[in-house]
């Protein structure tokens, strides 16, 4: 049985995001994530978290400029010590929050900046990230993020990542699978988890084209989830979506997939 979760960041927007956990409870989940919890503290997460009876199972390190548009910190040479402080206070949430999983976004090629460059600065930087998670025995995570949507992210396809796997030689760093960016990418996206399964530690998904609740649009959710169960993936499988209508009418889907999921 798969472990269902959603992300609090991209549904249930219609509320402020401290309101949002009572919503993910009255449909039935017990498990959610956050991309970026840091604009609230620890004591107002963990009590939103046991009013609701919800476990956390996901953040994202933070990542300075990048979901503004710049480019991040991961990749970036001369950022090293922001990027250290990001992985500091991202294992301060996780550990008192008992969070398994933290994804760190490895950000974009900055302009006038040798790929080979960013590529050496993000392998020394998720070294030391995925020793310090270790240590606190987090689970570090990379994600492939489309080139479309995000043009300049360093990693956009399985291939790179895998490369970077090998670069980094860490045997704890594992990948995040987001359907969507897959897609986006011209991946198979059943194929390519199954070639990949003993890599990926989180899955999350949306349709593609549009990035919208499952049955928008043209991915087999039937077939993806299927896979998933049948492989012996034991981690969570998260909706990180952007509703095509308001957040509450847009799960359908999870009926239709997950008709016994007590989650």
């Amino acid at each position: 049985m798969l472990k269902l979760a959603v992300n609090l960041s991209m549904i249930f927007t219609e509320v402020p995001l401290l309101q949002r956990f009572a919503l993910a409870k009255a449909q039935g989940f017990n498990t959610v994530e956050i991309q970026f919890p840091y604009v609230h503290s620890i004591d107002e997460i963990a009590t939103a978290l046991s009013q609701h009876q919800l476990q956390l199972c996901l953040i994202n390190v933070p990542a300075g400029d990048l979901m503004q548009g710049g480019c991040g910190l991961a990749g970036v040479p001369g950022c090293e010590a922001e990027f250290a402080a990001a992985i500091e206070q991202a294992i301060a949430y996780a550990s008192q929050l008992q969070v398994p999983t933290v994804n760190i976004l490895v950000g974009k090629q900055p302009e006038g900046i040798a790929y080979a460059d960013c590529l050496d600065t993000l392998t020394q930087n998720l070294r030391l990230a995925c020793d310090r998670l270790a240590a606190h025995n987090i689970q570090p995570v990379i994600e492939m993020i489309n080139g479309i949507n995000m043009p300049g992210f360093l990693i956009q396809r399985m291939a790179q990542a895998q490369d970077l796997l090998t670069r980094v030689q860490r045997p704890n760093l594992k990948l995040q699978y987001d359907c969507y960016h897959m897609a986006m990418m011209g991946e198979d996206v059943i194929q390519c988890f199954q070639n990949n399964r003993q890599h990926i530690a989180h899955i999350q998904f949306a349709d593609c084209p549009g990035r919208h609740e499952p049955d928008t649009a043209e991915l087999n959710f039937t077939g993806f989830f299927q896979a998933i169960a049948q492989s012996g993936y034991t981690g969570f499988v998260a909706a990180e979506y952007v509703p095509s209508q308001i957040s509450l009418q847009s799960l359908q889907w999870k009926q239709r997939y997950f008709p016994s999921e007590t989650m």
